[in-house]
């Protein structure tokens, strides 16, 4: 049977990786394992007056390069695994970055789609409450993720300055800009996974004008990314959303797409598109495939069938261990989560960083720092993947876990 446990398959990834780095074996059970997880109970007033206990976590995998970092995300399947499996995520990806955080992540079990907004506003509050001892702008810092957004993140940061009795900008990422929050930021994960596919464009000699591109997800970074390749002069020839997709071998316009679900509340039914399962557009013959929904979507059981040159995953997790051989084997050169989304994290250190100062930057700043780091995270990922005769996904673990035990070599053990 194939894993598709989130948590088991990132312990895989590492280590294949720490296989490569001949880690010592003490080192690679400190690196493997959370350093903290916190389980809360969230109590919270229902619109009907009623009280509902929904159930939250925190987990902070690994902080020797810098604070946790990560998202917090509301969602039905919310499970502990799935958000150890992230934290982790995490601490590789801002490692593969270079900047200077360690890994970490949020859940909360809900269905924030049957829940009113003061519903999710006493929720979150509750739950900032319940992980308020170990979150701080020089501990953990949370964002955005799955189903939160800026008004999450800005009740986030309310939440913890009313409690510590001043405004702390820098606790919070992803907020709005009137709070402290950066330019650029909104369009970031889908700004770097562009910058990291053109790249891989020119090794693969595809010129990126004139690509076909098929995006499964149609949320932030969906959508986003479907503007964006189109504005570089890709053809987006399908994407979808939970509800389905769409298609049309001559190209979708993505703004008008996004115009469309923003009025039915789907991406199906938009005219001149012919109907696509989520299934079937990840096996659609095209240059360019970004999952950008959830993990497990490329699995041994449909992995023979993808055709895409290029894979640049969005999403966290969509392609499980067995189908990274696949694909490799297929030579389908794949771009890791860890390296294709990490844009999100590297301006959410920007945010971090111009709320410290108090001193903020124009939006051209941001694409052109977020440029340069994204450019040079991918040239060594490929470099590694060259010295190491592997394919990019376990390149990326090995950089990435290279200097996460770099550091804590370094630091040691206390006491």
């Amino acid at each position: 049977m194939e894993e598709l446990n989130p948590y088991v398959i990132s312990q895989m990834q590492f280590d294949q990786a720490a296989d490569y780095l001949k880690l010592d074996p003490g080192l690679r059970q400190v690196l493997r394992r959370p350093k903290r997880v916190m389980a809360v109970s969230i109590p919270t007033k229902m619109d009907d007056g009623s009280v509902q206990v929904f159930e939250g976590f925190r987990v902070q995998h690994n902080i020797a390069r810098g604070p946790a970092k990560g998202g917090i995300r509301y969602h039905p399947n919310v499970s502990l695994d799935e958000v150890k499996a992230l934290a982790a995520w995490m601490a590789w990806k801002t490692a593969v970055v270079n900047i200077p955080f360690g890994g970490g992540k949020g859940g909360v079990i809900c269905d924030p789609r049957k829940m009113s907004r003061g519903e999710l506003e006493r929720m979150t509050r509750r739950f900032v409450t319940e992980i308020l001892p170990i979150i701080g702008p020089d501990r953990d810092i949370p964002a955005p993720d799955v189903y939160t957004d800026e008004q999450t993140m800005a009740w986030v940061m309310d939440t913890y300055s009313m409690t510590v009795g001043y405004s702390c900008l820098g606790v919070v990422t992803g907020k709005p800009v009137s709070l402290g929050g950066s330019e650029g930021r909104h369009e970031a994960t889908a700004m770097g996974c562009l910058f990291v596919t053109r790249e891989a464009c020119k090794v693969k000699k595809i010129p990126l004008r004139g690509a076909s591109v098929a995006i499964q997800g149609y949320g932030n970074a969906g959508s986003i990314a479907a503007r964006l390749f189109r504005e570089a002069g890709a053809k987006i020839i399908a994407v979808s959303d939970s509800k389905g997709g769409i298609a049309n071998p001559r190209g979708l316009d993505p703004l008008k797409v996004l115009k469309h679900k923003e009025k039915t509340g789907a991406v199906a039914k938009f005219p001149g598109s012919s109907p696509v399962t989520n299934e079937e557009l990840l096996e659609l013959k095209c240059d360019i495939l970004i999952p950008a929904a959830l993990e497990n979507v490329i699995t041994s059981q449909n992995v023979s069938r993808i055709k895409a040159k290029i894979i640049a995953e969005a999403a966290n997790g969509p392609t499980t261990p067995l189908a990274d051989e696949v694909l490799a084997e297929k030579g389908v050169f794949m771009l890791p989560d860890i390296l294709a989304n990490a844009g999100g994290v590297t301006v959410s250190y920007f945010e971090w960083v111009q709320d410290l100062q108090n001193f903020f930057w124009e939006e051209d700043q941001v694409n052109t720092k977020l440029e340069q780091i994204m450019k040079r995270a991918f040239h060594e990922v490929y470099e590694t993947s060259q010295k190491y005769k592997t394919h990019m996904r376990t390149a990326a673990y090995i950089l990435a876990v290279g200097r996460v035990a770099e550091a804590t070599i370094v630091r040691g053990l206390f006491p």
